[in-house]
């Protein structure tokens, strides 16, 4: 069972999309700032992602809420919830919020979430509305081989041969 795998791995990567919005995830899945302790863990493990942000009755990120701070909450709290059903999200989100316009350049997206040190950044129109998510997992779908430049084209005076075609019996 110690297999390897064994890939050739281009010696630059690019990003090929140009904007935050070419890059999200549109409609995310996103939590109340009221949901219950219980409705959020059942969320991020029904649907199998590490965070989720939470937003305001309005729709606009106040938080995140990830696997990390319910078990730093748990922790806190000697380890169980106490009030299961009275503990609310708010209670345990980390209350900041990074975000981007979806018309930002792509390369700000990444230059942003290397200096923030973060995973993900959220996408919110001028309104300040949730409309996508950008993780690390999404930047890094992205990313393909870089192209050799094109080759300079021979121009037809540098050819020894006749431009138009011949035909041979």
């Amino acid at each position: 069972m110690n297999e390897k795998l064994a890939f050739e791995v281009p010696s630059r990567l690019t990003l090929d999309t140009r904007t935050a919005s070419d890059l999200m995830t549109p409609s995310p899945v996103s939590l109340r700032e009221d949901a219950t302790f219980h409705e959020a863990v059942a969320l991020l493990t029904d649907r199998g992602v590490s965070a989720a942000p939470v937003i305001d009755v309005a729709g606009r990120p106040v938080g995140v809420l990830s696997l990390a701070d319910i078990v730093v909450h748990d922790r806190e709290s000697g380890f169980h919830v106490e009030r299961p059903g009275l503990t609310r999200v708010r209670d345990m989100m980390t209350p900041v919020v990074f975000s981007i316009t979806p018309n930002a350049p792509a390369r700000r997206v990444v230059e942003d979430m290397v200096a923030l040190k973060v995973h993900r950044l959220f996408v919110v129109d001028a309104d300040g509305v949730l409309t996508g998510v950008i993780s690390a997992l999404d930047v890094v779908k992205h990313l393909r081989p870089e192209r050799p430049p094109d080759p300079d084209p021979i121009p037809a005076s540098a050819c020894n041969t006749p431009t138009h075609a011949y035909e041979i019996f």
